[in-house]
């Protein structure tokens, strides 16, 4: 088993229209406004960005984001990461009943130097940590979506 490959799945119900979800979804830029772990966002080009994520851990995990699909027909964006992170997330938003399901799916390899020299012992802590920022994402995001 490699211990620096994580695979993570969450699954946001949310009291909005599926369009709308899906609009602020898309707007990367804005999620440091709704999503306290997500700490700055540069734009880079029409594409791509620069992230700082922190949860509770003290530590920054940065990488680059790189649109790799956006169909808002079939409800997906889907970004390639690089840096302390290498890999992929996915959302996928679909009608749930009068609100939406958003799911999220990410595959990362973890590069950063000190979450590899911890990854073995750390790992339960690592997904705590992940899982942590999830909940607080959604909350962030019904707020957001209720004040729009």
């Amino acid at each position: 088993m490699d211990w620096t490959r994580y695979r993570f799945r969450s699954r946001w119900t949310l009291p909005a229209p599926p369009a709308l979800v899906y609009a602020a979804l898309e707007r990367a830029e804005d999620y440091p406004r709704w999503w306290r772990q997500v700490r700055e966002i540069a734009r880079i080009d029409d594409t791509s960005g620069a992230i700082r994520i922190r949860s509770l851990l003290p530590y920054d995990v940065t990488f680059t984001a790189r649109e790799v699909r956006r169909d808002p027909a079939a409800g997906v964006l889907e970004i390639a990461m690089s840096g302390d992170i290498d890999g992929w997330a996915r959302w996928t938003i679909t009608g749930n009943g009068a609100g939406t399901l958003a799911r999220y799916e990410q595959v990362v390899t973890v590069n950063k130097p000190l979450l590899r020299r911890f990854a073995v012992p750390g790992r339960p802590v690592f997904r705590a940590n992940h899982w942590l920022m999830m909940r607080s994402g959604r909350r962030g995001l019904r707020g957001h979506l209720q004040a729009v």
